[in-house]
């Protein structure tokens, strides 16, 4: 069995040591070495190339996020962050999943066995599916190589052939071979009257030849590719514009002065004035996990504060984090991006995250508003929240138009409820693909159950996704 070599970074020496009994206790993984700080992590991840390295994200000297931002600029290696749930480590934590991460683990508590046996699970788990992921786009660019050559080998081949086709074949491909031109006759008319006529015409005194000429000009045969002449036609003047408002008028350098406060002050803009009113008959539901806070700004950023929709989302998270996800999320998008409440009314143009421990279902009240329902039912699939759990509450409401989107992560979560939906007619079905998941596993699962109607790189989710819902 193939061992794969670990850096185990902390700043802590009884935490490095059962980070490295929780990783030796899989004969797969070994550790390989050690550092203590985010400078040693940098040097020693030159020195030895390991597989995989866990980060802890609080340190002193360098913080596991700087060291982490200087790794990714010099090599590839899969980075799994350990994240105290304090409220800096956890935004911190997901600054590193935007910067390139692979993806994170809260650290265990010490003082209770259990927890540790799981984090160590967890923490396997996820240096598994690196590895996993590292030899799918290897063999996947491998694949891709050899379909390139085999392109260019039929080409040369071609190119060969073509070579050495004799030379008037060659000159005169039979596909660019022009037939003559035909004469063109008028309508009505023979061809072998004109020839008669004009004979007869030449031997006639010239007063009946004049009178035969009509006083009236004969007017061309119209063509059909004649381009009109229009210098002589009316063109209606330009519409002026209109005035505009003195009130509108200096709103553009009062955005200049905000973007400038906003810059000195490094605060994010306010969110632009949107609709709050819960009338709508759209709906976005959104599920990802490994990848997903990455693959979630990218998404978010490109839709548009005016969206008619309200958009729920599952990211696979611990409790907690997602409140952060949702505030760093915020300072991105366009729309408003909320940690979900139990009993909140949804509303466009606004985001929805489901927290973390707590599965998130869209109801109806009596009032005729959709509302947020939050349980701790058993995990779905493994996962509490889970994306499954999600969509299955859309299944009811088919006066709304559903959008439903799986991006990166691992398992399958969310394809057998797309599928179900798929198949009593929701609006569109969107994946993220192959090439730009962190991890292709849920949106892999929705492919081959055949329930995908949109399959995009990340980059081209949202403008279809807008462009789905007009």
């Amino acid at each position: 069995m193939a061992v794969y070599q670990v850096l185990v970074v902390d700043d802590s020496a009884f935490m490095r040591k059962i980070v490295t009994d929780l990783i030796e206790a899989d004969p797969e993984f070994k550790v390989a070495a050690t550092a203590s700080t985010g400078k040693e992590a940098i040097e020693k991840a030159v020195d030895l190339k390991p597989d995989v390295i866990t980060m802890d994200v609080e340190m002193p000297e360098m913080n596991g996020l700087d060291a982490l931002k200087s790794i990714m600029q010099k090599s590839s290696v899969p980075v799994i962050m350990l994240s105290g749930i304090n409220e800096q480590g956890m935004k911190e934590t997901i600054m590193a999943l935007e910067a390139g991460a692979f993806d994170f683990i809260r650290k265990p508590s010490i003082s209770h066995d259990q927890d540790i046996a799981q984090v160590g699970k967890a923490l396997v788990e996820r240096m598994r599916a690196a590895m996993n992921e590292i030899k799918r786009k290897a063999d996947r660019e491998e694949s891709l190589k050899q379909t390139k050559e085999i392109q260019e080998h039929l080409l040369r081949q071609s190119q060969r052939v073509q070579r050495d086709a004799p030379a008037q074949v060659r000159r005169e491909p039979a596909h660019k071979r022009i037939d003559p031109v035909q004469p063109v006759t008028r309508p009505n008319s023979e061809p072998s009257e004109r020839p008669q006529s004009k004979v007869l015409q030449r031997n006639m005194p010239l007063a009946d030849q004049k009178k035969e000429r009509p006083d009236k000009k004969l007017e061309a045969p119209k063509s059909p590719d004649r381009v009109p002449d229009t210098r002589d036609a009316k063109v209606p003047k330009p519409i002026k514009p209109l005035h505009t408002p003195k009130e509108l008028r200096n709103v553009e350098p009062v955005r200049s002065a905000m973007e400038q406060t906003a810059a000195s002050s490094n605060q994010p803009l306010p969110k632009a004035v949107t609709r709050t009113d819960s009338a709508f008959n759209k709906i976005v539901a959104i599920g990802c996990s490994t990848g997903g806070p990455r693959a979630l700004k990218t998404l978010l950023e490109e839709l548009p504060a005016d969206l008619p929709a309200p958009v729920i989302i599952v990211q696979h998270m611990p409790p907690n984090f997602t409140r952060s996800l949702a505030q760093r999320l915020n300072t991105f998008s366009p729309l408003h991006v909320v940690e979900a409440e139990e009993g909140m009314v949804l509303k466009k143009g606004s985001a929805y995250i489901a927290p973390g421990g707590y599965h998130i279902v869209v109801s109806k009240a009596t009032d005729g508003k959709y509302i947020l329902k939050l349980t701790e039912q058993q995990p779905v699939n493994g996962h509490r929240p889970s994306v499954d759990t999600m969509f299955e509450s859309l299944l009811p409401f088919t006066s709304l138009q559903r959008h439903l989107v799986l991006l990166t992560g691992m398992g399958s979560d969310g394809a057998r409820m797309m599928k179900k939906l798929y198949e009593a007619g929701v609006t569109s079905t969107f994946a993220e693909n192959e090439e730009t998941c962190v991890v292709y596993g849920m949106p892999r699962s929705a492919v081959e159950l055949q329930c995908v109607r949109h399959l995009l790189p990340l980059q081209e989710i949202a403008p279809k996704l807008v462009q789905a819902m007009k």
